[in-house]
């Protein structure tokens, strides 16, 4: 998997296709056309291009995903924390804590994500 870091746009665009996979190319051309008012060559070139950064892929004229949206997701968290606190977990929670109080049930969610990582 090459750059995976989409732009607000190719978000939008990752969005149907993974809200509608596996999906007609043809489909997805009317999809962007109404959602995203993008001609048909648009469509064509964004996906080219995330199929090429491996993240979709275009087989026989159908689209899917070659990385689910929660990998993608993950993925992007992760670098957000190591580029922006040097790959800390503490810190970047510390950091997001300080700006907002926790409710209790945040709290106790976090909680049971430390304690299912103890187990493992």
């Amino acid at each position: 998997m090459k750059d995976t870091k989409l732009g607000a746009v190719e978000s939008r665009f990752a969005d149907i296709i993974w809200d509608n996979q596996p999906i007609a190319s043809g489909e997805l051309v009317k999809l962007c056309e109404n959602q995203l008012s993008w001609k048909k060559s648009t469509t064509y070139t964004v996906l080219k291009k995330l199929c090429e950064r491996g993240i979709f892929k275009n087989e026989g004229g159908v689209v899917s995903s070659l990385i689910s949206r929660d990998e993608y997701y993950s993925v992007q968290s992760n670098n957000f924390v190591k580029e922006l606190f040097h790959g800390s977990l503490p810190a970047f929670i510390a950091s997001f804590a300080s700006n907002k109080k926790l409710s209790d049930e945040e709290i106790d969610e976090l909680q049971k994500l430390i304690d299912e990582s103890r187990v493992k």
